[in-house]
C-alpha cells in the first residue's frame, strides 16, 4: 500500500502543474442599440431575449499567452409580438498566461476553462448595459462551455463529412 501512494506522489510530482493567470480583461466592442426608443414607443413591455454566443482563442506573442473573447449577441422582442426591443453585442476578451496543460489538451481549456473565469464580468457588463438602457437588467444564465464546445466539435465534423462526400 505504502508503494503504491509512492508511486502516485511521484507521478503526481512529475506531471507539470497548471497554472493559469489572468492577464487582464476589456471590452473589444460593445453596442447596444435601443430600437424602441428610437421609435418612440414607450409602454411596460416584457422582453423575451435571444442570446448567441461565439469564442475564440488566439495565442499572443509573448510565450504562454492567449487572448480569449466571447460575443454575445443578444436579441430582445416584446413577447407576443415581432418588434425588436433592443440589440446588444458584445466582444469581451481577456488575456491569459497559460503553463502545464499538455498540447493535446490546450484547446478546449482555453475554450472552456478561461470564458469560465470571464463570465461573470461579461454578465455585469450586460446587466448594467441593459438596465442603463431602460429595460429590466438582464441576468444571463450561466453558459455551459464544456457543452458549447462539444457542440462546435459536432458541428465542424459535420462540415468535414459534407465536404469529403
Amino acid at each position: 500500500m505504502a508503494e503504491e501512494n509512492a508511486a502516485e506522489n511521484t507521478a503526481a510530482q512529475t506531471a507539470p502543474q497548471v497554472q493559469m493567470r489572468v492577464l487582464g480583461q476589456f471590452i473589444r466592442d460593445l453596442s447596444f442599440e435601443n430600437v424602441m426608443a428610437q421609435k418612440g414607443v414607450s409602454g411596460d413591455v416584457q422582453p423575451e431575449i435571444a442570446v448567441q454566443v461565439n469564442l475564440d482563442a488566439k495565442k499572443r506573442k509573448v510565450e504562454h499567452q492567449y487572448e480569449i473573447s466571447i460575443k454575445l449577441n443578444l436579441t430582445s422582442k416584446a413577447k407576443g409580438m415581432e418588434d425588436v426591443l433592443f440589440l446588444c453585442e458584445i466582444d469581451y476578451c481577456g488575456l491569459f498566461h497559460v503553463e502545464g496543460v499538455a498540447e493535446d489538451q490546450l484547446h478546449p481549456f482555453l475554450l472552456i476553462e478561461c470564458p469560465r473565469m470571464l463570465f461573470p464580468f461579461l454578465r455585469r457588463i450586460v446587466s448594467d448595459v441593459t438596465r442603463d438602457g431602460g429595460y429590466p437588467p438582464v441576468n444571463l444564465d450561466n453558459i455551459d462551455f464544456v457543452a458549447l464546445y462539444r457542440n462546435e466539435l459536432m458541428r465542424r465534423q459535420a462540415e468535414a463529412q459534407k465536404a469529403q462526400a
